[in-house]
């Protein structure tokens, strides 16, 4: 059990999810770890006298990007439970998600 939950760890850090803000002026890229792993910003899209509104950006982005690691994290999460499960059990794994 534990060896199988250290895979998916490591699975889970190699699969990245992406969101753009701002019609790309702010792009986030994490992993499904649920760690950012790049932030790029867009100069030409970006007001630099106006911080606000790239804090907003980054919010937004930085919120979008997790909830899609948490959604597929939780998918991931669910196929490994289904493997897991003794055969004949039928679809009890979906008793979890």
């Amino acid at each position: 059990m534990e060896a199988k939950q250290a895979a998916l760890k490591e699975k889970l850090a190699q699969l990245t999810v992406e969101e753009s803000v701002g019609d790309g002026a702010v792009r986030i890229t994490a992993n499904c770890n649920r760690e950012i792993t790049n932030i790029q910003l867009d100069a030409s899209k970006i007001d630099a006298s106006d911080l606000e509104q790239l804090e907003d950006l980054l919010l937004v982005g930085i919120n979008r990007v997790m909830a899609q690691a948490a959604e597929r994290e939780a998918a991931e999460t669910q196929d490994l439970l289904k493997d897991m499960m003794p055969p004949g059990l039928g679809d009890m794994g979906n008793l979890f998600g």
